[in-house]
């Protein structure tokens, strides 16, 4: 008789435990531990029998180019560097109602009118809901195929049994294999399925999508070797409320990495913005204080945007701090340094820094931005609404130089822009761009002295 066996897996790192545990060991998470049954039967291989490879030098194996599958949008041909690769595993995450579905019935529609054929199978919604989604989109393609079903078994029957040149799974957390005692959704189960994905996608050089949920801290549900193994990683961001959506290449086996592609939700659909710094600068106030546009780099892409303070006297012993779309810790030292290297006394005062459009940035380069939105605000002083300015600032109230300062000049000169601050290190390196005036700054003081208007 085979040997019956239970584990206690973790949903968010897979650690596995004998018994249970209120307390991940591996991750620290709490209440994370599910029982999980596992049928141990004793299997032998003869070592006769297992094909053994000898290993290759790196010099005689040959490389080919991939062949992609142009998805016909070019905001995600760019995420993908190029299309969608033959025989790759594609994982998409993001919130629920954000758009993914939108976007994947989109990509069906463009394919399909190439002449592939496209299995969309779902395990939340059936073919009567896709189908109304299809009509509201105006999808006219006729060669995507619907199939409502969660058995892994039947889902692979129909595989073989079609061979679609494209496949769409929505969600992986839907799926299930008979041989597996716990729930869909588990641990157990969202690994050994992803495991067949791949292995299909591997065997018959078919590209398939799979849709994985996120959990309350916007991470996609499941253990974190889902993400390891799949080839790339694409997350959905962007509040529901906004217009705007962003897809970010988290990890991507054929390409680079962090590239972004800006869409806008519509009713049609998700539409492209082909010019994502003008789309966030629109609107913009001018003749206010507090407001400075910087630039900032996702990936290869130079994007404009605006970085906003408000600098009010407190009304309690303790100020208020707030950040939107940075790190919190970055600001409250940033203004740390203005205390102690500007002379200004913000502990009687709330500070409030946000990047408008709700764009979500880490990068040091956006430190002379809070820098002078946050002095605009406290000494009540207009910025040039035609000044960019960009750097990375240090506890000494230095300024450092920042990566591809060109590319951000020039795109601050395609818009209109007509004067720069930026890092004294950059300058010397910088050529010289027609129709905008560079400056460099070597700490904040200088920096202040030719941002504010007086």
């Amino acid at each position: 008789m085979s040997k019956i066996k239970t584990v206690y897996i973790c949903e968010s790192c897979g650690y596995e435990a004998a018994k249970w545990m209120g307390k991940c060991s591996g991750c620290g998470s709490f209440n994370t531990l599910h029982e999980n049954i596992i049928d141990k039967k004793a299997k032998t291989t003869s070592r006769t029998a297992v094909n053994i490879k000898k290993p290759e030098m790196l010099k005689n194996i040959r490389t080919m180019s991939e062949a992609r599958l142009k998805t016909k949008i070019k905001e995600l041909d760019r995420v993908l560097s190029g299309g969608i690769v033959e025989g790759s595993l594609i994982l998409v995450g993001g919130d629920p109602g954000i758009g993914k579905s939108t976007l994947l019935l989109q990509i069906c529609n463009n394919i399909g009118e190439q002449g592939k054929t496209i299995l969309y199978i779902s395990g939340e919604e059936s073919a009567t809901q896709i189908k109304l989604r299809a009509e509201r989109l105006t999808i006219t393609t006729d060669n995507l195929l619907l199939l409502s079903e969660t058995s892994l078994d039947a889902i692979e029957d129909t595989i073989k049994d079609v061979k679609p040149d494209l496949i769409i799974i929505d969600s992986i957390q839907t799926m299930q294999r008979a041989e597996l005692s716990s729930v869909p959704g588990s641990v157990s189960q969202v690994r050994e399925c992803t495991q067949l994905f791949m292995r299909l996608a591997k065997e018959t050089n078919i590209c398939i999508i799979i849709v994985g949920h996120v959990t309350k801290d916007g991470t996609i549900a499941g253990p974190k070797v889902l993400e390891h193994m799949v080839d790339t990683v694409l997350y959905f961001e962007g509040e529901k409320g906004a217009s705007y959506r962003i897809i970010r290449a988290v990890k991507n086996r054929f390409g680079s990495t962090n590239e972004i592609g800006v869409f806008e939700m519509r009713e049609k659909g998700l539409v492209e913005i082909d010019n994502p710094s003008e789309y966030m600068l629109s609107g913009r106030p001018l003749g206010v204080s507090g407001s400075t546009v910087t630039c900032s780099i996702e990936g290869t892409r130079p994007i404009l945007t605006e970085v906003q303070a408000l600098v009010s006297p407190s009304n309690f012993g303790m100020p208020r701090r707030m950040a939107s779309g940075l790190d919190y810790n970055r600001v409250t030292m940033l203004i740390a340094v203005l205390e102690k290297r500007m002379g200004m006394q913000l502990g009687n005062y709330d500070s409030y820094v946000n990047i408008a459009g709700g764009l979500k940035i880490a990068e040091t380069a956006l430190d002379t931005a809070v820098i002078t939105s946050i002095a605009s605000s406290y000494r009540n002083k207009i910025t040039d609404p035609f000044t960019l300015v960009f750097g990375e600032v240090g506890l000494a109230g230095e300024i450092r130089a920042v990566p591809m300062a060109d590319l951000r000049v020039s795109e601050a000169g395609k818009l209109g822009f007509k004067k720069c601050i930026v890092p004294e290190a950059n300058l010397k390196a910088l050529k010289k761009f027609d129709g905008i005036r560079v400056l460099g700054a070597r700490n904040i003081n200088e920096l202040l002295e030719v941002a504010l208007q007086e």
